[in-house]
């Protein structure tokens, strides 16, 4: 039996739809992506098949949601050249480097500058007009003592936060709530997105760069985007507190959600990560296909693991940077294996449950 470096799975009206209908790219209604910091490398070859041959198929409109690195993928994707984005957006992160000792402030610069890249001189207007993408980023607003920038009031916001969450993951609405921003030209199936308090913003050229930022801007790491155009006043962070891989609806009747991810498994939300029983919603995930790498994959990365923040700590820049276009490099197999599967009509038979 041939060894696969991919998983493709399908919650349950996926497979439905897919065996019934076959795979087409005109299927797709929705792309997701997560929130993952440099886990990201881990898709950006996957990023480029997806671009080259799902995007120039499919029919709009097709809406993208992201939280944190997610959204500034789909920000290259909503973009006239996408894979030149994508290429750009890949060069500024892995060669990005600091001080011994680098402060909120220094990393928050960096990831503007970052941004700055990615974006280039005219990626702001191409994806508010982008004729078939509809860019969404989510992103929450701090409450209470949670909008702290002080890093020891915000170290206890963000325990107590942890501690309320084991008990109720309803409770984090105590700490945060929702700040969706969103294209205003087709309202997305999440427009609705019940179980937290919810703010809609709608997306225009004076706040796109702030939510961008604001839905990467993970506490104590960075600061909050403060009071953004047009939405309420307050401080704005990383969407995946509440939305770490998006446990929220995904996709229209009738039509699909196409979600790269990292990982097999879909964790709801930033708190919920060592808490293993917590699983999204079903009716959320169930015409979503997932595809990610295999935990085999993984482990024979270099460094035996996807990239993570915990590289900045564990490596020397050089390193870190040899290390991270060597992953680059070795998920070359993940983007031949899924141009196979498209090119050869696969996918259906790939598919298991998800």
């Amino acid at each position: 039996m041939a060894r696969h470096n991919l998983v493709f799975k399908a919650g349950p009206g996926a497979l439905e739809i897919v065996r019934r209908d076959g795979f087409s790219p005109e299927l797709i209604g929705t792309i997701a992506g997560a929130s993952g910091g440099a886990k990201w490398l881990v898709l950006s070859q996957l990023d480029r098949v997806i671009l080259q041959t799902i995007v120039p198929r499919l029919q709009g409109p097709v809406h993208l949601i992201g939280t944190s690195i997610g959204a500034w993928r789909f920000a290259c994707y909503a973009q006239s050249d996408p894979v030149a984005a994508i290429e750009r957006f890949e060069e500024a992160y892995i060669h990005q480097e600091y001080s011994d000792a680098p402060d909120v402030h220094e990393i928050t610069a960096k990831s503007r500058e970052i941004l700055g890249v990615l974006l280039g001189q005219d990626g702001v207007t191409e994806i508010l007009d982008n004729p078939v993408l509809r860019t969404h980023i989510m992103t929450v607003r701090a409450r209470h003592i949670a909008a702290a920038e002080q890093k020891h009031l915000l170290a206890t916001a963000l325990a107590a936060a942890a501690s309320a969450n084991a008990i109720s993951r309803r409770a984090l609405g105590l700490f945060f709530e929702r700040a969706l921003f969103f294209d205003a030209r087709d309202l997305p199936p999440f427009f609705d997105a019940r179980g937290f308090p919810l703010q809609r913003v709608m997306m225009r050229k004076e706040n796109l760069e702030d939510a961008i930022v604001a839905t990467g801007s993970i506490p104590l790491v960075l600061s909050g985007v403060r009071d953004i155009h047009g939405a309420l006043p307050g401080v704005y962070r990383d969407g995946g507190v509440i939305d770490y891989h998006l446990d929220l609806p995904h996709s229209e009747d009738g039509r699909l959600a196409l979600y790269p991810h990292f990982f097999e498994h879909i964790v709801p939300g930033w708190f919920d990560k060592r808490l293993t029983w917590r699983k999204p919603a079903p009716a959320h995930v169930d015409r979503t296909i997932l595809i990610s790498p295999s935990a085999e994959f993984a482990a024979s990365l270099p460094n035996r693991k996807i990239p993570d923040r915990t590289d900045f700590q564990t490596f020397v820049p050089s390193e870190r940077m040899r290390l991270w276009r060597d992953v680059v490099g070795a998920c070359e197999r993940l983007a031949e294996e899924l141009h196979e599967v498209l090119e050869k009509g696969e996918l259906e038979s790939r598919l298991t449950p998800l």
